[in-house]
């Protein structure tokens, strides 16, 4: 208890040092030719909607940590949970400036706190997914993640508790995860919403 107390303090603090000091850039896709070792992915993702584009922290930076968009529950409406990852990027040695990435990124929800490695950057991920409701039911798809630092911490994000972690991904080997490309259901004009079913990271050296 007291080691997962101190972890909590950890990293609340790094999250106010680069909160009240860090100037944060939204990348977008301006980076997106940047030149990646491998695409890290898992077996468990969403069955609804397609792969929209990608897009990369700038040369040099890797993915510290993230920040997810999530509807709360919707009692006895379409739930649709995880709508968005958004991924803070930054130099190893050096976190005063920040870009984001998140690709597509649904509707519905807001943004939750940031959750940031210690050190290091992300190099793996976990997808917390509900299994197809059938035709009656309310599917919700990708509910939450988590990610492994490579100086160790697991964080866990602040999504919903629907459906099971599945396996992880592989990890990147050299640097980290430095871009994201995910899968969107599109807006369902008043059918059942899905918003993110599945997500995939680039690692760069």
């Amino acid at each position: 208890m007291f080691a997962s107390l101190s972890l909590f303090l950890l990293l609340s603090t790094v999250s106010c040092e680069l909160n009240a000091n860090s100037i944060v850039h939204r990348a977008g896709t301006e980076f997106a030719d940047r030149a990646v070792y491998s695409t890290i992915e898992v077996t468990n993702g969403g069955q609804f909607g397609d792969w929209t584009w990608s897009e990369m922290c700038p040369e040099g930076f890797y993915a510290i940590g993230f920040s997810l968009r999530v509807e709360e529950p919707q009692i006895g409406g379409d739930d649709t949970s995880l709508n968005g990852i958004r991924l803070y990027c930054s130099r190893l040695e050096d976190r005063s400036i920040l870009y984001t990435v998140e690709s597509h990124t649904g509707l519905f929800g807001e943004w939750t706190q940031e959750l940031w490695c210690p050190s290091g950057a992300l190099k793996s991920f976990q997808l917390r997914v509900e299994a197809h409701r059938g035709f009656f039911g309310d599917d919700t798809s990708a509910n939450n993640i988590k990610f492994r630092c490579s100086s160790s911490p697991v964080l866990e994000g602040l999504g919903e508790t629907w459906g099971e972690y599945g396996n992880w991904s592989d990890e990147c080997k050299e640097g980290g995860i430095c871009g994201i490309k995910t899968k969107q259901e599109p807006y369902q004009v008043g059918l059942d919403d899905t918003s993110l079913n599945d997500v995939q990271f680039f690692c760069c050296k």
